[in-house]
């Protein structure tokens, strides 16, 4: 509403339509039933496609005619992309569908199935939650809990350390980079496409944080969204780490109403290529999008493929018996992998994100370093960052700096993070990546 107040009018369409859906569908059987939710999704999807795809398309209609020598008769709109509209139009659904398989009731207060839509602290960015979570916490009564409120602060501390003193600090190195392909070589931009792996993740996560924490501080429990996806081991599990509402969302809704893994071979990888390619352009109306989608898809399928013979090499080379060395590998390959699609998800185009690899594959040339803040600083939170997430994955007990049980560390920790975000958060207003989607 703060950029285009109309707006607010569809979330108002949204709302209506969904929530007689749920009701109706609650209270009719056979065909109808069905019909209602088939209403409700195309309304909802219809909206999404609308504002978010409805200019992808024509570009690329206008693109095929003009090959043909024809001209496009659909005209261009200036279309505001309402923040946060794939979010919140996913939760909406997850609602109806819920309801449709009997996993949920039909929600009759009007202001509490509105609140489930609208819900402020993930409105924008996630986790996208589900019905059966959130909707039966509004009816509950949330008394003064000190140590509930100081976990939620705590929680929403590190969110900022996330996002203001480690993303935002590589985003300034990545965007003098990324948004100047032609002026940048292959070592310059290997260090930037590590840097925005290391940036979105703690961008998003610090958002998650953030909401989680201050959805805790009133009493409400959201889910968790990210699992320190870089210590995974393979792309299957990076994806059961990584934006973890959205892919069981994928799963639940998607993947395994296409029948899942219980189909022929040949059409499992289908389901698996499918379910990615339309996760990525969920993330955006862009190829370069559509691309990392199937990429993360292409390495999924390749993985179940090679496995017996990745499995065999792993053998006869005696890597499986050094299990510390092996996890080392599959940590980093893993990360490789990611950093390889990430560069599609960052470019500004495909043409940029070819260019793009093409100069990382040569090695060449000098380190682009304008200013040795926007490397020393970088780097230091990243070691922050893999300090505090190397103690959370490996050590063996409940350890966080933030939770010590010694009175003076603990409140050392508040401290020294406040200081970091004063001293050396970027404060220029810049908005979280995933408010775009």
């Amino acid at each position: 509403m703060a950029f285009v107040p109309v707006y607010i009018l569809i979330l108002a369409f949204t709302i209506l339509i969904d929530y007689f859906a749920g009701i109706y569908i609650e209270k009719t059987e056979g065909k109808r039933r069905k019909l209602y939710l088939i209403f409700s999704l195309v309304a909802n999807i219809g909206v999404l496609a609308f504002f978010k795809y409805y200019n992808f398309l024509d570009n690329n209609l206008s693109f095929l005619l003009h090959s043909f020598g024809l001209t496009n008769p659909i005209p261009y709109l200036s279309i505001l992309l309402p923040i946060g509209l794939s979010f919140h139009t996913f939760q909406a659904m997850s609602y109806t569908i819920e309801v449709y398989r009997g996993h949920q009731k039909a929600e009759r207060h009007f202001g509490i199935y509105s609140l489930y839509v609208m819900f402020y602290p993930q409105l924008v960015a996630g986790p996208i939650e589900r019905p059966q979570n959130l909707l039966h916490q509004f009816r509950e009564k949330y008394n003064f809990d000190y140590d509930r409120i100081v976990e939620g602060l705590k929680l929403m501390l590190w969110g900022f350390v996330k996002k203001l003193v480690i993303a935002d600090r590589l985003a300034i190195y990545v965007n003098a980079v990324y948004n100047n392909p032609q002026q940048h070589n292959g070592m310059t931009f290997l260090i930037a496409t590590i840097f925005f792996a290391i940036q979105i993740y703690c961008d998003f996560s610090g958002y998650s944080d953030i909401a989680i924490g201050a959805a805790k501080v009133m009493g409400f429990k959201l889910m968790t969204n990210f699992n320190r996806p870089y210590f995974a081991k393979n792309i299957s599990e990076f994806w059961k780490r990584w934006h973890i509402s959205l892919s069981t969302w994928f799963k639940d809704y998607l993947y395994i109403s296409l029948g899942g893994n219980r189909v022929s071979v040949p059409r499992w990888y289908f389901n698996l290529l499918l379910v990615f390619i339309i996760s990525g352009l969920w993330h955006g109306a862009n190829w370069t999008y559509i691309i990392w989608g199937a990429l993360n898809g292409f390495y999924l399928v390749f993985a179940i493929i090679t496995y017996k013979f990745r499995k065999k090499i792993s053998t006869v080379l005696g890597i499986n018996k050094l299990p510390n060395i092996s996890q080392s590998l599959q940590i980093i390959t893993t990360f490789i992998l990611t950093c390889f699609a990430w560069i599609f998800f960052r470019a500004n185009n495909v043409t940029d994100a070819f260019d793009i690899i093409k100069k990382i594959s040569t090695f060449k040339g000098p380190v682009f370093i304008e200013d040795p803040s926007m490397i020393i600083y970088p780097i230091l939170a990243i070691f922050l960052l893999l300090f505090v997430e190397l103690k959370q994955e490996y050590y063996k007990g409940d350890f966080s700096f933030l939770n010590n049980k010694n009175w003076i560390l603990r409140n050392l920790s508040y401290t020294i993070l406040i200081i970091l975000i004063l001293l050396f958060g970027v404060f220029d207003g810049g908005q979280f990546i995933y408010f775009q989607f």
